[in-house]
This record gives structure tokens, C-alpha cells and sequence, in this order.
């Protein structure tokens, strides 16, 4: 792991802070590419995203203090001395970003659902490459395994699992179904706000399928804070799903179905065809004598 990119002796460039650096700069530019589609105002749209990210932030931190209440009690300095005591929450970060686009666009009259689409890509794009990022410096850490595809982390024993680059590229995979998700809305073949809800899902899914390969885990009291929360995301939105694709599913189950009934009766056709060819050469064959 490389923690410390480069070292120039008076000034240190952390990997982690490299790595979000262009995180944040990718997700704008997709962000623009995005918004380019709309007619919403640009630099309307771009003061969003600087509200919601300074929520969010916060949000994510305070998120984390609450969860690990005894070990910060009510010191402002540790909340703030982030690098002295670090940890942040991802779901504190999505609710402050989510009340900072909603306060926003309900001062600004813009009909929030509508909007939120715009967002999903260029945020799982970001985060996606924050995880190389926190993957390459080291600040996640996998379990201990015995998979081919592992490493060694520092002042941890044995080989790891890679967890954020399984995560990054189930972001990276997410990043595009909800971009391609985001030109059906605007086709109209899909309802708003359908992109925003399956982001949701998919990153409740990575948490869900991934919470176990984590060393470090978000505990509130004994109950798995991010594991409760991504079973509820996951369960909730994919019951949504199913209800909004359910004629789909019920033709496809039919389709299927009658597939499967008619090559039955094929078979069973072919099947007593031969029965019959075979009794009737029986029949025509003469009897050997004796």
C-alpha cells in the first residue's frame, strides 16, 4: 500500500487525497455532461452540488460521532480533527446530500424528483474512484483470506481481500446502467426519478453483498449499522421493482412457461412416436423358429 504518494520533506501528497481530488473533478465533468442534456441553468445546478457536498460532509461526520458516541463524547475538536480521529459514514453522507439538493431546489422551485436523476452518475463515479483510491493508500481493509486475488496490508497480519476494488467496480458497472437509465428518462420510457432509485439500490446492494469482506465494520450499539441499513434499501427499492415491472415479469413467467409446456408435448409426442414405431416393426417382424 502506498499511503504517502510523494514526499518533498516540507509537504506530503496523501494517495487518499489525490484520489479525491479526481473523484470530485470526474463527477463534475460528468455532472456537466449531464446537465448539458437539461435546460436547467448551469451554474444553478453547479451551486447545488457545493451545497449538498458541504451537507454532506457534515452529515457524514456527524453521522459517525453519534454511532461511536463514546469514543468521541462532546468535543468539537474531535469531530472536526478529522485525520486524528478519523471515520465517516457513507449513509450520513447520502442523507446530507439529499437534504442539501432538496432544500435547494425547493428554494430554487424546481421540481426535486425531476432532478435528482442528474446526480446518481457522476456520484457513483465519484465514489467509485475514491475506492481505488482508498484501496491503493490503504485505508480499507479486507478480511483475511486465502483467494487467489489478495494483499498485504500494513501493520495487518496475513492476506486481505481487495473490497474496494470489488466495490469500485460494481460503482463503475452502476455509473453506467444509471447514465444509460437517465436517456430512457428523458425518452420518457421510464417514470423520473427511476435512475435515483435504482442508485439507491445499487449501492445498497454493494453494501449488502460486500459488508462481509470489510475489517472494519460501523457498529450502533451490536446491531451492523451499514448491513441494516443496505437490507432495508435493498428490500424496500427491489419491492418497488418488482411492482413496476410486475406485467413484465407475469408475461415473462408465462412465456416461459408455455415454452416449456410446449416442449413437453414435443417430447411426449416423439416419445410415444417411437413407442408405436416400435411396437409396430414387432408386430411385422417374423417369429424365429425353433
Amino acid at each position: 500500500m502506498l499511503p504517502i504518494l510523494f514526499d518533498f520533506k516540507f509537504i506530503k501528497i496523501y494517495t487518499f487525497g489525490v484520489f479525491l481530488v479526481l473523484s470530485f473533478f470526474w463527477g463534475l465533468f460528468l455532472f456537466w455532461k449531464s446537465v448539458k442534456l437539461t435546460s436547467y441553468k448551469e451554474e444553478e445546478m453547479f451551486d447545488s452540488v457545493f451545497v449538498s457536498l458541504i451537507l454532506a460532509i457534515f452529515f457524514s461526520r456527524l453521522f459517525f460521532v453519534i454511532i461511536n458516541f463514546k469514543n468521541f463524547g462532546f468535543s468539537l475538536l474531535k469531530f472536526i480533527l478529522i485525520n486524528g480521529f478519523p471515520g465517516m459514514s457513507a449513509f450520513g453522507m447520502i442523507f446530507g446530500g439529499l437534504l442539501g439538493l432538496s432544500v435547494y431546489h425547493s428554494l430554487k422551485k424546481t421540481e426535486i424528483i425531476k432532478v435528482f436523476d442528474y446526480y446518481v452518475s457522476p456520484v457513483l463515479l465519484a465514489a467509485a474512484i475514491a475506492k481505488i483510491g482508498s484501496f491503493f493508500a490503504g485505508v480499507d481493509v479486507g478480511t483475511s483470506t486465502k483467494f487467489f486475488l489478495a494483499v498485504k496490508y500494513s501493520g495487518y497480519i496475513g492476506l486481505r481481500h481487495l473490497t474496494p476494488l470489488y466495490e469500485a467496480i460494481i460503482l463503475f458497472v452502476g455509473t453506467y446502467i444509471t447514465y444509460k437509465i437517465l436517456l430512457l428518462v428523458r425518452r420518457t420510457i421510464l417514470p423520473h426519478g427511476f435512475a435515483f432509485y435504482f442508485a439507491l439500490f445499487w449501492f445498497g446492494l454493494d453494501n449488502l453483498l460486500l459488508d462481509n469482506l470489510k475489517q472494519n465494520h460501523l457498529y450502533l450499539g451490536s446491531i451492523n449499522f451499514n448491513l441494516i441499513i443496505s437490507a432495508a434499501i435493498v428490500l424496500t427499492l427491489g419491492g418497488y421493482f418488482l411492482y413496476f415491472f410486475r406485467i413484465e415479469l407475469v408475461n415473462l413467467i408465462k412465456d416461459r412457461l408455455k415454452k416449456i409446456t410446449q416442449y413437453g408435448k414435443i417430447n411426449f409426442k416423439r416419445t410415444t412416436g417411437f413407442i408405436q414405431e416400435k411396437i409396430i416393426r414387432t408386430r411385422k417382424e417374423p417369429k424365429k423358429k425353433d
